[in-house]
């Protein structure tokens, strides 16, 4: 499965984006990763197929909605009400199978390139 993001780029405090994620095959368990300069790798969501169960990192709940199209096998994540600290390069992440330790990054079949993320 090939994972590629766009939709990335620069805002300022309080704004918003949207981020896509084009995958090639439908997996299960699919999430958004971020890293932030000089900070680990972090789980921000995860949704999975076919429930579509969504589940956040306490960071984002509330601000950031994850979702996918399923005829498109498309991923997004709507981000709102950014803040500085909301910028790092965020990834797309897929699994095959269904996966509750969803952030841990280690359980992830597939990878996309990254977009970043810049809030001012």
């Amino acid at each position: 499965v090939q994972l590629v993001e766009s939709g990335g780029g620069s805002v300022q405090a309080g704004g918003s984006l949207i981020l896509s994620c084009a995958a090639s095959g439908s997996t299960v368990t699919m999430a958004w990763f971020r890293r932030a300069p000089g900070k680990e790798r972090e789980g921000v969501a995860v949704i999975y197929r076919p429930s579509g169960v969504t589940s956040y990192a306490d960071t984002v709940q509330g601000r950031f909605t994850i979702s996918r199209e399923s005829a498109t096998n498309t991923l997004y994540l709507q981000m709102n009400s950014l803040t500085p600290e909301d910028t790092a390069m965020y990834y797309c992440a897929a699994r095959w199978a269904y996966e509750d330790r969803w952030n841990f990054a280690g359980i992830y079949d597939y990878w996309g390139q990254g977009t970043q993320v810049t809030v001012s």
